[in-house]
């Protein structure tokens, strides 16, 4: 394969919630890039399906099993990868859950395992891997958010972890610059992945009605956007936030 058709080849990528869905197409792209990927899930069995799957690709693989929640796991997590490949050039936080639930039923566990996995996390994430950064004078971030971010019935824990994600990407983009390191956010709209396809189906039948395009998109599509923030292509692009869901940030159809 081309140099120019491997832009992060040899360079260090972690990413948080690799096991499956988004987080699996975006491993598999940088795997086809040639980086050295560090793959993170609290789900063993599908992190190492994956790295599995992976292994013929000819780049290193570092999978962890962590609880990005958890401020000690997530700086033991950093310490291993840059045990291991020396440093970090890329972070991925794809890490996230949802607990949907009209305001009046939802409940202060489900609110705070949305608020701590899906904003917490990220927080800890791009805490942990700023010194390896900033000594590099180089990195790339890019943040996995969600249309959603702009307001969704029946999703404040989800919408309020996702918005406070994008706020902190601004945020950060502002304090990194400085050191050449850029924060953007992808926010992917219908996309189809696990959690699409166990929806009720005349609940996934209406979020397709809603689409500009009438159809969803592909994990696919996300791990494109994901890999074109994290290349050389983007070094003046910062603190962004990249829709990647057929128009619907535009504007819904009607039901």
């Amino acid at each position: 394969m081309a140099a120019a058709d491997q832009p992060v080849r040899g360079r260090v990528v972690v990413i948080t919630g690799a096991g499956q869905g988004i987080g699996a197409a975006i491993s598999r792209r940088f795997a086809d890039q040639g980086a050295r990927l560090a793959l993170v899930d609290v789900n063993a069995e599908q992190l190492h399906q994956l790295a599995g799957s992976l292994e013929g690709s000819g780049c290193e693989i570092l999978p962890i099993i962590a609880d990005i929640a958890d401020k000690e796991q997530v700086q033991q997590l950093v310490a291993q990868v840059t045990e291991k490949f020396g440093g970090i050039d890329v972070l991925v936080n794809n890490a996230g859950v949802i607990r949907d639930n009209l305001i009046s039923n939802i409940s202060e566990q489900d609110w705070d395992q949305v608020l701590n996995i899906n904003l917490k996390g990220a927080f800890l994430c791009c805490q942990a891997v700023f010194p390896t950064l900033k000594s590099q004078r180089s990195g790339k971030i890019v943040n996995i958010v969600s249309r959603a971010w702009l307001g969704s019935i029946g999703q404040a824990n989800y919408t309020a972890s996702k918005g406070g994600l994008v706020s902190l990407t601004r945020s950060l983009a502002l304090e990194f610059a400085r050191f050449q390191i850029n924060v953007n956010a992808v926010a992917p709209g219908a996309i189809e992945s696990p959690m699409t396809q166990s929806m009720p189906t005349e609940a996934r039948e209406r979020l397709i009605r809603m689409q500009p395009t009438g159809k969803m998109g592909k994990v696919e599509d996300i791990a494109a956007a994901v890999a074109f923030l994290a290349s050389d292509d983007a070094e003046f692009i910062t603190g962004q936030v990249l829709h990647v869901d057929g128009g619907k940030s535009c504007g819904l159809l009607s039901l």
